[in-house]
């Protein structure tokens, strides 16, 4: 009896212990799952804000990107302004200034009799070059004034314009420089000659 009665008074703390351990690690694990479904939560909100964030600035970049390809594409479209510019019509007419004066300067050079055909060469060379550097300017002031070929802005096309514009103009200016020049040394020549001619005469050497 005795021996029944302390293997009760052992057995029962042992028993106590075990449920109380037990219950220590149901509380534990309760409130590790507690810890984790708030770090789930803090992850959800977490992602939800990134994913918003994302959201938000995929959305205004393609915003961005369409207003900036709808300014890209208004370019293409040339205003009358840039049209109707004033310069246009000066370099279409600094070019057809160009063609006729050198034409004329040629025909008068070679008319004139003074020139080698080494030297006609030359000048043909020349004025061939100045002729196709001017065809070249019109043909970049035609793209610039042409819808859908070049991408700028007015103020861009007015600049180039302007570019274009003060070379015909300096093309111009060459072109009447070599002409001057070379009508200088024709009416030298024709001097020279006429001065050599004079001499035959008087000393009787025409024949």
């Amino acid at each position: 009896m005795k021996k029944w009665v302390w293997m009760m008074i052992f057995c029962v703390p042992c028993s106590s212990r075990a449920q109380s351990y037990e219950v220590e690690q149901l509380l534990l694990d309760v409130s590790k799952l507690a810890q984790l479904k708030l770090m789930l939560a803090d992850l959800k909100r977490g992602y939800q804000i990134v994913y918003k964030g994302y959201t938000t600035i995929k959305d205004i970049s393609q915003g961005n990107f369409n207003l900036h390809q709808a300014f890209l594409d208004g370019l293409w479209e040339v205003s009358p302004a840039v049209r109707n510019y004033k310069k246009v019509a000066d370099i279409v007419s600094v070019q057809l200034k160009i063609v006729s004066e050198y034409k004329a300067a040629f025909n008068r050079f070679k008319r004139n009799g003074k020139f080698t055909p080494d030297e006609m060469d030359y000048m043909s060379k020349v004025y061939s070059h100045l002729f196709d550097e001017s065809v070249k300017n019109l043909e970049t002031l035609a793209l610039i004034i042409t819808s859908g070929t070049l991408r700028m802005s007015d103020d861009e096309r007015l600049k180039q314009i302007d570019c274009l514009y003060e070379d015909m103009v300096d093309k111009l200016s060459f072109l009447r420089q070599f002409n001057n020049q070379t009508s200088v040394l024709a009416l030298q020549r024709t001097k020279d000659q006429n001065e050599i001619d004079l001499t035959r005469k008087l000393y009787g050497l025409n024949n």
